[in-house]
């Protein structure tokens, strides 16, 4: 067993060469000819020795490595995001530490703190929120932000997110197309920029038709607070007869509670449209009608607004909105059975 950790100095007097030639020959980018990198290479691996990339980090001014900051993965629509986005970062050669964080508040404001400890050259949050103080901070440090699936108003925050409001739209129009006369949304956090724009969209369609919703209930992006919300709608003299759900998550809940708790027939007592069309909304089980979130555009933007701003610090914050079409399934009735 080795007593002690292989340096960059046992490399170079392994290969005849300098200290600073192992140095260049492990940073990206320096000048150095072939047959020194070969040489250079071949000491490293027979000793085992490997860069220090922190260390490296202090002579590049670049850490290589993005934090990608996520508030849950029980919703689908973030294991697969949060996939897409560390292999689209590590092809462009980077390296990435992700974080579970609360959806707001302090946690968040820790875990971001942690991140700027870590050096590292961006941070990429998923549904999650930053404080005034925070993002002022990471402004401060020249570490650009790029918030993924949830808005904020801070102009020093770059944002990604679908077109919710267009999104929210057409869930309204086809539900009114429908012949749906008692429709309802229970929508997600409204504390969130994403659950308002959301909600926003659905009832300015409903009145631009002339209808009010039946109801609009909060559902937190929870599956506990759907079910019971589907449950408080359902108990109403007149309960609605169709129903918007703020995301896959909670529509599922709120599938589930319909179906197999309240014994209705989804759609023929009543529809349920969602948003996001996760994998699990193609399942036969759920069959849900939902807007699709375009997660390759989104994520694909997102990195790329992330390396302009690593690449030029002078790059202006941006916010990005993308439009998903409404996927059509069997938790709704057909427009044609309205005629």
């Amino acid at each position: 067993m080795r007593d002690r950790k292989v340096t960059s100095l046992d490399v170079a007097a392994l290969a005849g060469v300098s200290q600073s030639a192992v140095s260049r020959v492990f940073t990206p980018g320096a000048s150095v000819s072939e047959k020194m990198a070969k040489k250079v290479r071949d000491a490293a691996n027979s000793l085992g020795y490997r860069p220090n990339v922190l260390a490296r980090s202090l002579i590049t001014g670049q850490s290589k490595i993005i934090g990608l900051v996520v508030a849950y993965l029980d919703n689908q629509f973030y294991p697969d995001a949060l996939e897409k986005l560390s292999n689209a970062l590590q092809a462009k050669g980077y390296h990435i530490l992700v974080f579970m964080a609360s959806g707001t508040g302090p946690e968040v404001d820790r875990v971001i703190d942690e991140l700027l400890d870590y050096q590292v050259d961006g941070i990429i949050a998923a549904s999650v929120g930053l404080s005034d103080e925070l993002a002022q901070r990471c402004d401060a440090a020249g570490i650009p932000v790029v918030l993924f699936n949830r808005g904020q108003t801070d102009a020093r925050l770059s944002q990604v997110t679908s077109d919710n409001r267009a999104g929210a739209r057409a869930v309204a129009e086809h539900l009114i197309a429908g012949g749906h006369e008692r429709i309802a949304h229970i929508s997600g956090w409204s504390g969130s920029l994403t659950g308002q724009d959301r909600a926003e969209g659905f009832v300015s369609a409903l009145r631009d038709a002339g209808r009010e919703p039946v109801a609009v209930i909060d559902g937190m992006y929870r599956r506990e607070a759907a079910s019971q919300a589907v449950r408080d709608l359902m108990a109403m003299p007149e309960p609605p007869d169709a129903i918007f759900v703020g995301n896959d998550h909670m529509a599922f809940a709120v599938l589930d509670t319909l179906r197999f708790d309240l014994g209705l027939s989804v759609p023929n007592d009543v529809s349920v449209v969602g948003y996001d069309d996760v994998p699990l909304a193609a399942w036969k089980a759920f069959d849900l009608t939902t807007v699709r979130q375009p997660s390759n555009k989104m994520v694909e933007a997102a990195v790329n607004l992330l390396m302009n701003q690593i690449e030029d610090p002078a790059e202006l914050a941006q916010k990005l909105t993308i439009e998903g079409p409404l996927i059509l399934r069997g938790s709704t009735r057909p427009v044609e059975d309205a005629r």
